[in-house]
């Protein structure tokens, strides 16, 4: 057993392919939710004009 490099771990391959399907899903509902209830924009504060002494 010298090619212990080429060695898979087929658990670990299946938990990163199920990660990867869960993330696409979120990215999914997350584009989705964004389209029917945008954020709000920061509003930018207006600049205060200073205080006359």
């Amino acid at each position: 057993m010298s090619q212990d490099n080429k060695l898979v771990d087929l658990g670990a391959e299946r938990a990163k392919r199920a990660h990867d399907l869960k993330e696409k899903k979120l990215n999914e509902v997350r584009l989705a939710f964004e389209q029917a209830m945008p954020l709000a924009k920061g509003k930018k504060k207006p600049k205060n004009k200073p205080k006359k002494r």
